[in-house]
């Protein structure tokens, strides 16, 4: 999936850029004063946050330019268009935060094939720590530590945006919101891998549009409703056409980590069957079958690589995969039945960039 979503000026999104990495670059010079391990921490955060394909940023700052496009421009002020970047940088913090407890938890190493800060850290500790078990520790407490900087880096971000107060709280209303939606999409997933909450298909689609829907799409959209002054109905309909979208962006997570190529999509191999994930993929697999067969080869795909790629072949075998593929096609015309629906029109440059999206989305490999 590429990261624009309809032709945004390159200085615009460069100058998202530059923000991020000067904000790593202001963060890493006060770390310096706490001593060379806090530096070190933020400034492996900012080498991690790089080359990232800022999908949220994007999607806030497009959305937000197709909606005051067409006669809402002149009401915003031109001093408006900084205050957006610097919120879209605190979008993609939040997105980061997310990142780094989420590898914590799921005990990660690798983010787009390279090192993340977990792994990261853990390399360089190996040469000060012999004991593999506190050398591990050690990092993923980093990885924890930087995550809780984050969010709260995150929600300065908001708290101090450059709008009117209305639009500021309902913004800080939004993030409250996205942020408990995620944290109680993470429990259930780590739940549902421990055993604790029953893998039921929908239990799973309900955590996967909280854990990842709301604020991959839904966030990012209501803001530049937000942020655009758009009437109340408009924003409404955008969120929910972002969780439809988000729904089906991270199905397709699911499938390309089962079933994609890692040399494009840069996750572990076969990572979440490995890790005993219970996904849409394997409540689909339940339901065939071939389910005795699936149940008995997912104890033992975290013993090799081999038997994960078996347990893929399968899964593919017994229609899981297909049924996931159709799971996530029924989301994306679900939010395409909202985008072209008749009441409470959409603005034609919005439905156009949002149309794009589900058009990047049909066709991902990454």
């Amino acid at each position: 999936m590429t990261a624009a979503t309809c032709p945004r000026e390159e200085s615009s999104l460069g100058r998202v850029q530059d923000l991020l990495a000067d904000f790593f670059d202001e963060a890493t010079a006060r770390a310096s004063s706490y001593g060379p391990h806090f530096e070190r921490l933020w400034r492996e955060a900012g080498r991690s946050v790089s080359g990232g394909k800022l999908v949220r940023p994007l999607l806030l700052l497009n959305a937000y330019d197709a909606l005051t496009s067409e006669g809402a421009r002149s009401r915003r002020p031109a001093a408006r268009g900084e205050a957006v970047e610097r919120l879209a940088v605190a979008v993609e913090l939040l997105h980061y935060a997310f990142l780094l407890h989420d590898d914590v938890i799921d005990g990660d190493l690798l983010r787009r094939g390279r090192p993340n800060l977990v792994g990261e850290i853990l390399g360089d500790c190996h040469r000060d720590v012999v004991d593999a078990s506190r050398a591990l520790h050690w990092a993923q407490t980093c990885g924890i530590l930087m995550g809780d900087l984050l969010l709260s880096a995150s929600h300065q971000g908001f708290a101090r945006a450059d709008v009117p107060q209305a639009e500021r709280l309902r913004l800080l209303d939004l993030l409250d919101l996205t942020i408990t939606d995620s944290v109680a999409g993470e429990q259930v997933d780590v739940g549902l891998s421990d055993g604790v909450v029953d893998p039921e298909l929908a239990t799973i689609l309900d955590m996967t549009t909280r854990k990842t829907a709301t604020y991959t799409f839904e966030l990012p959209l209501r803001m530049a409703a937000v942020l655009a002054g758009a009437p109340g109905g408009v924003e409404r309909r955008l969120g929910r056409i972002g969780r439809h979208l988000g729904l089906a962006f991270q199905l397709q997570d699911d499938l390309l980590c089962a079933f994609g190529d890692p040399e494009l999509h840069g996750k572990d191999r076969y990572s979440d069957l490995r890790e005993g994930k219970q996904t849409a993929i394997i409540a689909a697999a339940r339901a065939t079958p071939e389910w005795p067969r699936v149940e008995a080869l997912l104890g033992e795909a975290a013993r090799s690589e081999e038997n994960a790629a078996t347990l893929s072949g399968l899964l593919a075998e017994c229609g899981a995969q297909a049924r996931v593929v159709e799971l996530a096609e029924r989301e994306l015309r679900s939010a395409g039945e909202l985008i072209h629906a008749p009441v409470g029109e959409l603005p034609v440059g919005v439905r156009r960039v949002l149309l794009d999206l589900i058009g990047q989305l049909r066709g991902r490999s990454s």
